[in-house]
């Protein structure tokens, strides 16, 4: 099987609905609905980066990473698609997505069994940070953003903001693990709210790395 389309939550894209590989699944599916299509060569994504990670999760789990490529459409605004460069524009999207080439991206994993595709929040902080032995953090920051490293590095990059007056300091740190404690804050993962506060954090990457469609 090559190509299976899952178009997630209220995705409207006539050039999705009109194909007859398209399956309509709920946004950000679960087990119930990838788990099926998971011996497809490729898994394309039409929907947001939550969707796509969620997609990625079930590969992660059911040890498929290595045999299902995974391509995306993005819906909306994407992190995902200003990192790796991927189209906005819905037809080119999904020729791409259906046709392009695979390249492996470093697949980004959290301590509470999650995946990261695009770009993680953890906001406003007050703790200590590590990225690998290094400490990064020690006291408050405006925001502290995680994304897949881009440029071939550890796998991870790491900016810790601080918000002023005028402008704001960054300071970046590109390790293979980042670990925080912290007072209570709010994470905000490829644009979906974690339900509760956190007061410790782990981004990681994992052994092996997401096989997805880029064109490149």
């Amino acid at each position: 099987m090559r190509g299976i389309v899952l178009a997630c939550g209220n995705t409207q894209l006539p050039m999705i609905a009109q194909r007859d590989d398209v399956h309509t699944v709920p946004a950000r599916p679960g087990k119930d609905h990838v788990d099926a299509h998971l011996d497809a060569e490729r898994l394309v994504v039409a929907g947001t980066d939550a969707d796509l990670a969620a997609v990625a999760l079930r590969l992660l789990r059911k040890e498929k990473l290595g045999s299902v490529a995974l391509g995306y459409v993005p819906v909306g605004e994407s992190a995902v698609a200003a990192l790796w460069g991927l189209s906005t524009d819905p037809g080119r999207a999904l020729d791409i997505a259906l046709n392009g080439d695979v390249d492996p991206v470093p697949l980004v994993r959290d301590d509470v069994g999650g995946v990261l595709m695009g770009l993680g929040v953890l906001s406003p902080v007050r703790g200590v940070g590590y990225s690998d032995a290094d400490n990064v953090l020690r006291g408050q920051a405006s925001r502290i953003e995680c994304t897949p490293d881009t440029e071939g590095g550890l796998g991870l990059t790491i900016r810790i903001i601080n918000k002023r007056l005028f402008g704001s300091k960054v300071s970046e740190s590109r390790p293979r693990a980042f670990q925080l404690g912290c007072l209570p804050t709010t994470a905000v993962l490829d644009g979906h709210k974690h339900p509760r506060p956190v007061d410790k954090w782990t981004w990681y990457r994992h052994t092996e790395d997401l096989r997805l469609v880029r064109g490149v």
